[in-house]
């Protein structure tokens, strides 16, 4: 079900509320055909066929670098600060990490975070209309209505929980890189990161002050600017950004008139600033503000609702000390934030085709949560070890319900890392200790607390500066919510009542992966399996009574890959031609409990495409993303059966050209996008097509 609401004359701002959403997906399970044989021989072959076609790669690569007298190609130490919550050579982490760095961001065509990982094939994607999108990853998946306890796979702001899982309330003006984490992070961040975390680095401020202003129009009314600018001013650094845009209701790829699905205005800013007092040592402040309003919801363009609307925020701010000594053997962190996201509905009644609106003209949910973060490094040649605290507090409320729900999440954790034979073998481990305490705020106190330990442990071995072999075994988990073990209440006709004998969901995840990176030479491969157990279902019980147990659980195992190379640097042109591919397959998925294929999966994702740069001005990429079959419950029908929605493949095309750049007086970029380049009816939730081929033209200036 989804709602909207009215912007401006005719056009409407919609806020979508699905059924699919509401309803939590049930956990994801894969099997192979043929059973664990068979996919364990096809797994090998891939990694033979991975690992020749590297070799391949690379003695071509040499004798291009001999024929051009050229001794080899320096080795790229790109950097990591999320596997491990300090800052660590790539090469050296144990997981699989996938960086999505500050060139690809400007060359992207997307403007939001969750756009941002459509295009670039992260993993399934569920995107409605009304500015909501949830990520997923290895089968699980963000909570986009929720906060972020709720859902199975992680944001984070800066190494810290975002307080949301919905990606489209993440703007991208001001991310210095993105780091994805596949797999378990429940050592280093708590509850819910189990398929993986999403670690959103906003920019910090170095060298020379620099500005710029942009401007974007395009269809559908489109309209967009920002503004920002960062720097090093003596021992001050600065880095900020604001946008502001707003969008008219579109049509569809087959001409048909969506409406409602517009924004009044849709503002983001962030501010990452901070004082270097003695060398190494850092006060800073980190502001991030989403705010939105009269965004449309919808609903699905066969039930077309005309005139509800939301408005949503996520607003917070974080205060961080940085330190170390000097040779920097120690370093520490300490951090506060403090946050609230909000959304509120509203449902006129008078062109709302289910009724809903006439039970419930107003609704709304808050979220207002806090917490620190204490850390202290040790770091030598054969050893790094990082031990801290970490304390989370959420408060949420709703309209729907008077009472406020409280969680309270103390946690102590400890990582270690060695590298051993010369820096050649690296094992990994960490161990986590979390309390947790769910309250409901009532005259009655309905609590529960409990407790949970997360281990972890890896190894990689290099090979060579280049080629590294690595493994993994980790265990998450997901705290119950406080509603599921202690509400008492009723609402929507129905008496909710909690269970405090809930335990947490867990899950076990075994991998097993290769990296070659050499020079502009980037790829990976990567096999996984896991075992998800005491997933917590909503179930009913007599007398009307609703309630929550661990019920089931499911496996998930599949491959994942990416590979990149400058083609350019091969032949030592002036300029880029960079083809790329990253895919997740899953083999096979079921639920352990009903055995049938896992509902709003992607069997499996694939994005591909090629940039282009003359590294003078001139950029230019074209993506392709593909989203695979999955298994839905067909709302649309009323039928609620189990069907397969379709698949499908959308292209966006960027070009970039600086027309002016003066030492002087700065330079000005023209950009021209083309979205849905061959105007593909497609949708990543049933009932909600996307927008048709849609163009934009920007100019940027740059001071």
């Amino acid at each position: 079900m989804c709602h909207a609401y009215r912007v401006w004359e005719g056009a409407v701002i919609r806020m979508i509320v699905s059924q699919e959403t509401w309803a939590k997906p049930k956990p994801f399970t894969i099997f192979l055909e043929g059973g664990k044989e068979v996919f364990m021989k096809r797994f090998i072959l891939c990694m033979a066929v991975f690992f020749c076609s590297s070799l391949l790669i690379l003695s071509s690569v040499n004798r291009a670098l001999a024929q051009n007298g050229n001794e080899g190609i320096p080795e790229l130490e790109e950097m990591v600060v999320t596997a491990g919550r300090v800052e660590e050579k790539k090469k050296e982490i144990t997981s699989n990490v996938t960086i999505i760095d500050e060139e690809e961001i400007k060359i992207s065509s997307a403007t939001s975070l969750g756009d941002l990982l459509a295009e670039k094939g992260i993993g399934h994607i569920h995107k409605y209309t009304g500015t909501l999108t949830s990520i997923g990853i290895r089968g699980f998946r963000t909570e986009t209505h929720g906060n972020d306890l709720m859902g199975h796979v992680l944001i984070l702001l800066n190494g810290r929980r975002a307080g949301t899982g919905n990606a489209s309330k993440i703007m991208t003006k001001n991310i210095e890189k993105i780091e994805i984490i596949r797999g378990p992070a429940s050592v280093q961040y708590g509850s819910a990161a189990m398929g993986g975390v999403i670690n959103v680095i906003t920019r910090q401020g170095k060298d020379k002050p620099t500005a710029f202003v942009e401007g974007v129009l395009g269809s559908w009314g489109h309209e967009e600017w920002s503004t920002g600018g960062s720097g090093k001013y003596n021992k001050l650094d600065f880095s900020g950004s604001y946008t502001n845009q707003s969008m008219d209701e579109y049509d569809t790829a087959n001409g048909d008139k969506y409406r409602n699905t517009g924004y009044d205005r849709q503002e983001s800013y962030s501010l990452n600033s901070g004082y270097e007092f003695l060398p190494g040592n850092r006060i800073g402040v980190i502001y991030h503000n989403f705010n939105a309003d009269n965004i449309g919801c919808s609903d699905k363009l066969s039930g077309n609702d005309l005139d509800d609307y939301k408005d949503t925020s996520n607003e917070s701010i974080d205060i961080i000390y940085d330190g170390r000594t000097p040779g920097a053997p120690f370093s520490w962190k300490l951090r506060y934030f403090d946050g609230e996201d909000g959304n509120e509905w509203f449902f006129p009644a008078q062109s709302d085709p289910s009724g809903w609106d006439q039970w419930y003209p107003f609704w709304e949910s808050k979220t207002d949560y806090k917490g620190a973060q204490a850390q202290i490094s040790y770091n030598q040649k054969y050893l790094l070890i990082t031990a801290g605290f970490d304390w989370a507090n959420y408060e949420e409320s709703s309209s729907a319900d008077p009472k406020r729900t409280e969680y309270e999440n103390p946690a102590g954790f400890i990582l270690a890392k060695t590298r051993l034979f010369n820096e050649m073998f690296i094992i990994t481990g960490g161990l986590r200790y979390d309390e947790y305490e769910v309250e409901i705020k009532d005259p009655k106190g309905n609590k529960k607390d409990d407790h949970n330990f997360s281990p972890k442990i890896g190894v990689a071995y290099l090979f060579t500066d280049y080629l590294k072999l690595r493994a993994n075994y980790g265990e998450a988990f997901k705290m119950p919510s406080a509603k599921e073990m202690a509400w008492d209440a009723v609402t929507f006709g129905s008496h909710y009542l909690g269970n405090p004998d809930l335990d947490p969901e867990e899950s076990k995840t075994y991998e097993a992966g290769v990296d070659l990176f050499y020079g502009s030479l980037n790829s990976s491969l990567t096999y996984f399996y896991t075992d998800f157990d005491d997933k917590i279902v909503q179930v009913d019980k007599p007398g009307n009574i609703k309630t929550w147990e661990n019920i089931g659980g499911a496996k998930i195992q599949g491959i994942e890959g990416q590979f990149s190379y400058d083609i350019g640097d091969l032949f030592t042109w002036d300029y880029q031609v960079k083809p790329y591919v990253s895919f997740v397959y899953l083999t096979e998925y079921e639920d352990d409990e009903t055995g049938d294929d896992l509902k709003y999966v992607d069997k499996y994702n694939v994005s591909w495409g090629i940039t282009i740069s003359d590294l003078k001005g001139l950029s230019a990429n074209l993506n392709f993303a593909h989203t695979g079959k999955q298994d839905i419950t067909d709302y649309e029908s009323g039928t609620y059966e189990t069907i397969t929605k379709d698949g499908f493949t959308v292209a966006n095309l960027t070009i970039s050209k600086k027309i002016l750049n003066t030492i002087k007086y700065g330079s000005v970029a023209l950009k021209g996008e083309i979205q849905n380049l061959f105007d593909k009816d497609y949708e990543y939730c049933q009932g909600y097509p996307m927008p048709g081929r849609s163009f934009f033209i920007g100019m940027r200036y740059d001071y």
